[in-house]
């Protein structure tokens, strides 16, 4: 998952993980942390119990949703809206909190999938009776349609597995011009099946098809980039109305047969998002809990300067989620834009910046854990790993004479872009390297825009403050979705947003990824680990957790392991409907 964007959870994940956690992109004055040393979600990480049938939720939100278009859907939280809400992928995870929410379970396929041919072959059948929200039947070739559409250079940005991984042509460029993959990388022998035929074995794609590429789209109502304002929906809702940027209102999906799912319980009648709102303001009408807002919750991290308001008070924080993301937030450095060229002034920024008044922006001790390496404490054991072993406020003299060493005695000027959100954390970024006589010019954009700039090799500046999620348990999906240069794209580029391209990482990332013993990939990925912070592409700052406000009439609202500790929205609900 794509960056922006939590331990309880994180040991419990790490438990259950063979390889660790896979890869998805996340956005991201000190406000206190009312003497906690954590928050752990109350009610057995369930706040509310079960929801009721019927009422309407509110969704409060400062932003519009970037991509709903399943073949574009890489970043969280929107793809828990799209996977959750308006369509059904093959396989999906489990509705739970903890380790049982990293399990899998069918969803469109009546099973997790057969491999053959040493597992570079996978097959699928569709379940009866599946429908698009216009009654029309969901076929093999809609799953097919849509997994050659992650191909289009005109839809840039969404999960790249397919690309990555199926046996297509070299130089394919998606359906959108009339060109279908062949046999040789997915068949299609009748109405409910479906076949991948795969470059290499991939053991976990049972987990890769839970991705929203891996959801149908039918060929006849494509509409290109304007897909993302009305895609069909498989799921248990329709998009009635949306207003981008400023409303979106969902309503049942009468096709949709819940005795064909087991995980989605569509317990609204209607869910409306709201996305006028500012940050403070979406707080404080939580915090008050009065008339509709009873019925709200937050989709975007609570404020930071209402975190201590929220601790304080036994009655709010009962009603406060904040689990482990198991996400790295990192200050990306555009490697192919001088100074970050230089490998030298890259490990010049490990010790230049200062991680404690980074994480003091999104709440201190309470909501953060100093990162020291790319891969989280998840990926790890549960246990984190320092590899500079630099004190978390950094170290400015070693950090000069690095930059002394790399040509640049007195610093230099660059520029970070980041949302309007994220302008306190960019702010202490540029305060710790001012230290250190590098000037930061910091550029604000509207949430939404943040991925297109970064994503174009003209337009990405020298810094980025962003951060890789979990896509589902594999560290075979984190350090090679963001340090593996063959992916750059110009424009539309994700993943290796730094633009990293070593041609040593590279030969190891396909060593490992050969690697059948597990155990001995582990130590490989973490061995790797190293080796790239040594050529430092990236400052890894903080594991943050994920702090979600919701209203006192809120029931079934849990923070997901999978969703970077975003509220599951297969089964959240209301206490009461009237």
């Amino acid at each position: 998952m794509n960056r922006r964007t939590h331990t309880a959870i994180a040991a419990a994940i790490a438990a259950t993980l063979t390889l660790g956690l896979g890869a998805c992109s996340s956005t991201g004055g000190d406000a206190g942390d009312g003497g906690q040393q954590g928050v752990t979600t109350e009610g057995n990480g369930i706040i509310g119990g079960t929801p009721v049938k019927g009422g309407t939720l509110t969704i409060l939100s400062n932003q519009d949703f970037d991509q709903l278009d399943p073949a574009r859907n890489w970043t969280m939280p929107v793809m828990d809206v799209g996977v959750r809400m308006l369509y059904r992928t093959l396989t999906t995870f489990k509705a739970a909190p903890g380790s049982e929410g990293l399990k899998i379970e069918p969803d469109l396929a009546t099973d997790l999938g057969t491999p053959s041919d040493g597992a570079k072959t996978w097959t699928f059948h569709l379940k009866d009776g599946l429908k698009y929200e216009d009654g029309t039947a969901i076929t093999a070739d809609d799953i097919k349609y849509n997994v050659e559409r992650s191909f289009s250079p005109e839809l840039p940005g969404g999960p790249d597995y397919a690309v990555r991984y199926l046996n297509a042509p070299a130089g394919y460029q998606g359906p959108l011009k009339g060109e279908r993959l062949g046999k040789e990388a997915i068949e299609v022998p009748d109405a409910k099946t479906i076949v991948f035929h795969l470059k290499r074995p991939v053991a976990e794609f049972g987990y890769t098809v839970t991705l929203p590429t891996f959801a149908p789209v039918p060929k006849a109502k494509e509409t290109g980039a304007n897909y993302s304002n009305h895609p069909v929906s498989s799921g248990p809702y329709k998009i009635e109305t949306y207003d981008r940027g400023k409303r979106m209102v969902l309503v049942r999906n009468t096709n949709w047969d819940p005795k064909s799912d087991t995980v989605r319980k569509a317990y609204p009648d209607k869910i409306v998002v709201d996305q006028t709102l500012k940050g403070t303001g979406i707080a404080d009408r939580l915090i008050a809990d009065q008339g509709e807002d009873k019925n709200a919750i937050s989709y975007v991290d609570l404020t930071p300067s209402k975190i201590s308001e929220v601790l304080t008070n036994p009655d709010v924080k009962k009603r406060l989620i904040s689990e482990n993301a198991g996400c790295t937030t990192k200050l990306d450095m555009n490697t192919t834009k001088a100074p970050f060229n230089n490998a030298k002034v890259r490990l010049a920024m490990q010790y230049a910046v200062d991680k404690e008044a980074f994480a003091a922006t999104t709440g201190g001790p309470a909501f953060n854990d100093i990162a020291t390496t790319y891969l989280p404490p998840v990926l790890t054991a549960g246990n984190p790993i320092d590899h500079f072993q630099i004190k978390p406020a950094g170290d400015p003299e070693k950090a000069k004479a690095l930059l002394t060493e790399a040509g640049f005695p007195n610093g230099f000027e660059t520029e970070l872009v980041t949302s309007t959100g994220g302008k306190p954390q960019a702010e202490a970024i540029q305060a710790a390297l001012k230290r250190v006589n590098v000037n930061v010019t910091i550029t604000t954009v509207d949430p939404t825009a943040v991925n297109s700039i970064i994503g174009d090799k003209d337009k990405q500046p020298g810094l980025a403050n962003l951060g890789w999620c979990p896509d589902y348990p594999s560290a075979a999906t984190f350090l090679p979705m963001i340090f593996d240069g063959r992916q750059i794209k110009d424009k539309g580029n994700q993943g290796d947003v730094t633009r990293f391209n070593d041609p040593e990482t590279i030969a190891e990332l396909d060593r490992i990824a050969d690697m059948a013993d597990l155990q001995k990939a582990n130590t490989a990925w973490l061995a790797l680990d190293a080796k790239i912070m040594d050529k430092s592409p990236a400052v890894p700052l903080v594991w943050q957790k994920k702090p979600l406000l919701v209203g006192s009439n809120i029931a079934g609202a849990y923070a997901h392991p999978v969703w970077a500790g975003q509220i599951d929205y297969a089964v959240i609900g209301l206490k009461s409907a009237s």
